[in-house]
């Protein structure tokens, strides 16, 4: 998360590391529902106001600073388009109308938000902090602990760009209150970036106006922390509907997570047989091949021929997940082998499946920890892994999607643990320099006394 005025002022560099000027403006296009920063402005020596384009030559960037895709000399420069703003000299300090909330109020600061490689404009912060963090971002921080202590909360004020119209009538030609019509336009990882950093409020707003498919990618898409408050917000018909329409371990995941009182009333709402898929995931343990498996596999029997099973594969539905094998089964249901889909299109239609799968298959008990799945999964490089019980019936199968997400949360969960005894190591630190200055403080002033 970045603000305007965090990187106001800061370093331009070019590709070989020479700083080239200094940050003085963003330009967006204002025809998106959150705008994408299209163009930077920066002054060179001498204070020359030179304008680049975003996308063509910006690597990296974060409120230290921007760093440049190309040397100096390579660089050729640009002009503000008819339907480009400048956000610090159009938008910041200006009156805007909250055409939500249906007051005039004051731009403080502008929050952006990162997606990826681009930087979009989220809204306008027309609060306390906003004032505060452009006067210093250590004065925003202090006053924010200070009011903490007192059991004082002081939020952002963020009011999102979708809902913003400038009063400034030299800007009247731009249209600035703009609809939700572009969020189609949007992959479903940037609305759920967009999704996650705006107020409840916002959120839903902005959700109502995503159809089904949209909505349940985007929730997809969230971090793990975000889905289920997301879901709880949400009324009871279009939750159950939500998490129906995902990929049964994905929606069961998010169930996980609800209060008991939700998650029965969700799952009593569904369909029987999504209900159930779901509860049958809920009966393993997280954080075990059970609980990340997912039950959409393609299985067929050794005695179908390859003909009848290009069939099977033909009629699965459009929003059906990736197909990496086919699983083979015997006359008991019990698990045998798998088929590639080069397997498939290179045999003879007539041929029976089970005269042409491969047997030698890793496969996983569903009590086996993710961690041991996802190591597997790597070291054999699979697409998929099966999960069998005792009996060797197939339960589902582990995607490399899945062991990756395994992967990313003990990261996840090792930084923080990494961040707190950091913290932790700060302030005792920090304590033990009070300490020792209050003990020199007093041997100072009983000698200073004598």
């Amino acid at each position: 998360m970045l603000y305007l005025s965090q990187i106001m002022g800061k370093p331009v560099v070019d590709a070989s590391g020479e700083k080239i000027g200094t940050i003085s403006d963003l330009a967006i296009s204002t025809g998106e529902v959150f705008p994408r920063i299209t163009s930077l402005a920066f002054q060179g020596p001498g204070k020359v106001p030179f304008m680049i384009s975003w996308r063509k030559y910006v690597d990296e960037f974060d409120d230290e600073g921007i760093t440049l895709t190309v040397e100096a000399h390579d660089i050729r420069f640009s002009y503000l388009q008819p339907d480009e703003v400048l956000l610090a000299r159009d938008l910041l300090n200006r009156q805007i109308v909250d055409t939500q909330g249906l007051k005039v109020v004051r731009v403080n600061d502008l929050k952006l938000s990162i997606s990826g490689t681009q930087l979009r404009l989220l809204g306008a912060e027309v609060g306390t902090r906003g004032i505060l963090r452009g006067l210093a971002p250590w004065l925003e921080r202090a006053v924010v602990a200070v009011a903490k202590v007192f059991g004082k909360k002081i939020d952002e004020q963020i009011i999102a760009w979708n809902y913003m119209d400038l009063l400034d009538r030299d800007l009247s030609e731009v249209q600035l209150s703009v609809t939700h019509k572009r969020l189609d336009e949007l992959h479903p990882a940037d609305v759920a970036d967009i999704l996650e950093q705006l107020d409840p409020q916002q959120r839903a707003n902005v959700f109502q106006h995503l159809d089904e498919t949209q909505a349940t990618e985007a929730i997809s898409e969230m971090e793990d922390e975000y889905q289920a408050d997301f879901i709880e917000d949400l009324d009871d018909a279009r939750a159950a509907g939500l998490l129906g329409n995902m990929d049964p371990d994905d929606a069961a995941d998010i169930v996980r997570d609800l209060s008991y009182e939700k998650a029965e009333t969700l799952l009593r709402l569904m369909g029987v047989e999504d209900a159930t898929e779901i509860r049958r995931l809920l009966g393993y343990k997280d954080g075990t091949a059970g609980g990340m498996m997912t039950t959409q596999f393609v299985a067929v029997h050794a005695t179908d021929t390859v003909g009848q099973t290009i069939e099977v594969l033909r009629e699965l539905p459009e929003d059906h997940p990736t197909v990496h094998y086919v699983y083979v089964l015997n006359e008991y249901d019990e698990f045998e082998g798998v088929l590639s889909l080069r397997t498939l299109v290179l045999t003879d239609d007539a041929k029976p499946v089970g005269d042409v799968m491969y047997e030698d298959v890793i496969s996983a008990t569903p009590d086996e920890t993710e961690e041991d799945v996802a190591a597997d999964i790597f070291k054999y490089e699979l697409p998929a892994m099966p999960v069998v019980d005792e009996h060797n019936m197939l339960l589902g199968i582990v995607t490399v999607d899945d062991a990756w997400d395994a992967i990313e949360e003990d990261v996840s969960g090792d930084k923080t643990k990494a961040t707190a005894l950091k913290v932790v190591g700060i302030v005792l630190a920090s304590l033990l320099f009070l300490g020792l200055y209050t003990l020199v403080l007093l041997q100072v002033i009983g000698y200073t006394g004598r």
